[in-house]
C-alpha cells in the first residue's frame, strides 16, 4: 500500500516478490506520466503477506474497493446485486434480498437486475405455495395450535404450515423442489416432476396429476428462456473483454451450466495506470467470485489471466463450440460499450466528443485537443490529370462545407510525394495569409514518403511546431509519425482509428470524383481543343446540343450550322472529315 504525505492511500497492488515490485517502480524513469506521477507522491508504504496469490488478489480488490486509491483501475459499475435467500428455519420462507444477514440461510444468485430475480421468484411461487410471514414456525407451534391461517392461504398463495395443512417433510420437499430451480438443475426438477404426474396418473388421481402436468409446463416454458449454447460444452465460466487500449475496458461474464447460459453480466472497468488484460481479467473474476459466490472449476478466457488459482483450469480454445462461445462472451462487452457509448451520446453529445478527442489526443501524441483535423489524398492515373483533395472534420464530424480539392500545377507526372508538398504549401499558405483557423492535426494518406514531403512543406511553411501531422498507410492501417521509423498499430476498434480511416475514405472518395470529372471533361473537349478557329462559347454548344463528340463528327455539314453558323460548322466538318 502506497501513501502519500497526508496519510492517504493512493495505490494499493500485489506481487510474488515484493522486493523486485517495489523497487521497479523507483529504479527507472517510467514511459508512463500517471506513473511518474505516482512514484512522485509516495511518502509511505506498508504491506500484507497472505498465504497465496489468490488471497492477494482478493484482499487487493477489498482494498481498492475500501480505499479507492487514485492510482487504482476503478470499477464503474461497482453496485449490489438482488439475490434469492432460502432461510434456515423449519419451515423456510424464500425472497429477494441485497444483503447476507441470515446466519445460516442459503443464498442464490446474485442476478443481474431485479427483474430477473422477479421473474424467478414468481415462477417458484406458481410452482409451490411457500409462506411469506415472518412469524415463529416450529413444530411445536403448530401441535399447540397457536398458528392462525392469513389471507395468503385463502387465495391460494401459502400452503398453511402453521396450522399443520402440510407436514414438514411434504414442505422440506417443496424447498428442495426449489433449490433445483435456483441452481439451475431445471432438468432434474422436470424429471422429478413428470415422475411425480405418470405415478398420480397410475393411481387414478387424474386432478392431482394435472396440476403437476401444469408445474411441468411452467418450469417448461421457463426453462426455454435460457441460451442454450451446445449439450457438450457442460458447466464453465466464460470471460470475455473488449479492450481497444483506452481508459475504459468492457469484461464481460457468462456462466453456462449444461450447456446454457444461465447469467450473463458486464463489469466496466476505468484504467488508472497500465493495467494490462490479463490484470485487469483476473480483477474481474475476484470480483464475480465474490458478488455472486462462484467456485471457479473451468474458465474460458482469450488469454491466461495475471493470477494463479488453485483448482481452476483456464482454457484459451482456438476453434470449436468453446470458441464460439468465447466469441459470444467478447460481443457482449463489446456490444455494452457501443449501448454505453450511445446512452452517453445522447445524455450530453459534448462529454462525448470530449472523450473521443482526448482518446485521439493520446493515441496521435498531441498536445492540444485535435478539434479540426484535416486530411489529404493525391489522385492521378499514370500522371495524367493529377489532383488532390483535402477533407475537413470538425469535433470528429465532417465539414463538408470547408472541403477543398486542387488541380496539382506544378509537378509533372507521377509524383505523390511533390505533388502533396505542393497541395499542403499552397493550402497553409492561403489559410495563413487569409488569417483562417489553421487545424491542430494534419493526416496524410500513405506512408514516410508523402509523410516526409508534408513535413518538409510544413517546415518550410514554419508551422512545423503549431501543427502535428501523421500518415496512415493503407495495406495494415499502420499510423506514421514524423521521425520514427517504426510505425504504431492502433487497435481496430479504436475509436481513434475509426475516425482517421473515415478521414482517410473521405479524402480517396472526394479526390477521386473530381478526378473523374475533370477526366471526363478532358476526354470530351480534346479533340474540339485542337481544331483552330473554336472556341469555348462554340464548343459549349455543341456539346450541348450534339451531347458527345462522337455526334459532332457524325452530324453533316447542315445540322452543324443550325447551331453555330455556317462558317464555324464549316471549320469543324473540315476538321473531323479532312479526306
Amino acid at each position: 500500500m502506497y501513501f502519500d504525505s497526508e496519510g492517504n492511500v493512493i495505490y494499493v497492488g500485489k506481487a510474488k516478490n515484493l522486493k523486485r515490485r517495489v523497487s521497479s517502480y523507483f529504479n527507472r524513469t517510467h514511459d508512463s506520466t500517471r506513473t511518474n506521477l505516482l512514484v512522485r507522491a509516495i511518502a509511505d508504504m506498508k504491506y500484507i503477506v497472505v498465504p497465496t496469490e489468490q488471497d492477494a488478489l482478493n484482499l487487493e480488490n477489498s482494498m481498492i474497493k475500501e480505499y479507492k486509491p487514485r492510482y487504482n483501475v476503478l470499477l464503474k459499475d461497482d453496485k449490489s446485486y438482488p439475490m434469492i435467500v432460502v432461510t434456515k428455519e423449519p419451515f423456510p420462507r424464500v425472497f429477494m434480498t441485497r444483503q447476507k444477514e441470515l446466519e445460516g440461510s442459503k443464498y442464490y444468485g446474485p442476478y443481474t437486475d431485479t427483474t430477473s430475480a422477479r421473474t424467478v421468484l414468481e415462477l417458484i411461487r406458481e410452482l409451490y405455495p411457500l409462506r411469506s410471514c415472518r412469524h415463529l414456525i416450529t413444530p411445536s407451534t403448530v401441535a399447540e395450535g397457536k398458528g392462525r391461517l392469513c389471507l395468503d392461504y385463502h387465495i391460494k398463495r401459502c400452503s398453511g404450515p402453521c396450522v399443520g395443512k402440510i407436514s414438514q417433510e411434504e414442505y422440506a420437499q417443496q424447498i428442495e423442489n426449489v433449490k433445483k430451480i435456483l441452481r439451475g438443475d431445471l432438468a432434474e426438477l422436470l424429471e422429478y416432476l413428470k415422475k411425480q404426474m405418470l405415478e398420480l396418473s397410475a393411481e387414478l388421481r387424474f386432478e392431482e396429476a394435472q396440476e403437476i402436468k401444469e408445474k411441468y409446463e411452467l418450469v417448461e416454458r421457463y426453462s426455454g428462456k435460457s441460451v442454450i449454447v451446445s449439450q457438450t460444452i457442460g458447466d464453465v465460466d466464460v470471460f470475455g473483454i473488449d479492450d481497444d487500449g483506452g481508459a475504459d475496458v468492457f469484461i464481460n461474464y457468462m456462466h453456462v451450466r449444461r450447456g446454457a447460459v444461465v447469467r450473463s453480466v458486464t463489469l466496466e472497468y476505468k484504467r488508472r495506470m497500465d493495467e494490462t488484460a490479463p490484470q485487469l481479467l483476473g480483477y474481474a473474476m475476484a470480483e464475480i467470485a465474490k458478488q455472486f459466490d462462484i467456485e471457479y472449476e473451468a474458465v474460458l478466457v482469450a488469454e491466461q489471466p495475471d493470477v494463479e488459482m488453485p483448482g481452476v483450469t483456464f482454457m484459451v480454445p482456438q476453434r470449436g463450440d468453446k470458441a464460439k462461445l468465447l466469441e459470444v462472451s467478447e460481443r457482449n462487452a463489446r456490444q455494452h460499450k457501443i449501448d454505453m457509448l450511445n446512452q452517453l451520446a445522447r445524455k450530453d453529445p459534448e462529454q462525448r466528443t470530449q472523450k473521443l478527442l482526448e482518446r485521439m489526443k493520446s493515441d496521435f501524441r498531441l498536445e492540444t485537443l485535435p478539434h479540426h483535423i484535416e486530411c489529404f489524398d493525391n489522385s492521378n492515373i499514370q500522371g495524367t490529370n493529377p489532383v488532390a483533395s483535402c477533407v475537413v472534420f470538425k469535433d470528429g464530424k465532417p465539414s463538408k462545407k470547408d472541403y477543398r480539392h486542387f488541380n496539382i500545377k506544378t509537378v509533372e507526372g507521377p509524383d505523390d510525394f511533390a505533388s502533396m508538398k505542393e497541395v499542403l504549401t499552397r493550402r497553409y499558405t492561403r489559410l495563413v495569409n487569409e488569417g483562417e483557423e489553421l487545424p491542430q492535426l494534419i493526416v496524410v494518406d500513405g506512408g514516410k514518403g508523402q509523410l516526409s514531403a508534408a513535413v518538409e512543406a510544413l517546415d518550410e511553411m514554419g508551422l512545423r511546431g503549431t501543427i502535428a501531422v501523421v500518415g496512415i498507410a493503407k495495406r495494415l492501417e499502420e499510423i506514421y509519425f514524423p521521425g520514427d521509423s517504426v510505425p504504431l498499430y492502433i487497435d481496430k476498434n479504436s475509436d481513434s482509428l475509426r475516425v482517421v480511416q473515415h478521414l482517410r475514405d473521405e479524402a480517396h472518395r472526394f479526390g477521386i470524383t473530381h478526378h473523374r470529372n475533370r477526366r471526363s471533361k478532358g476526354q470530351l473537349v480534346s479533340e474540339l481543343d485542337s481544331v483552330k478557329g473554336i472556341g469555348t462559347k462554340t464548343r459549349e454548344a455543341l456539346l450541348k446540343h450534339f451531347r458527345s463528340v462522337k455526334r459532332i463528327k457524325e452530324a453533316d455539314l447542315d445540322d452543324l450550322a443550325a447551331v453555330v453558323g455556317p462558317a464555324k460548322a464549316s471549320i469543324v466538318f473540315n476538321a473531323f472529315h479532312s479526306e
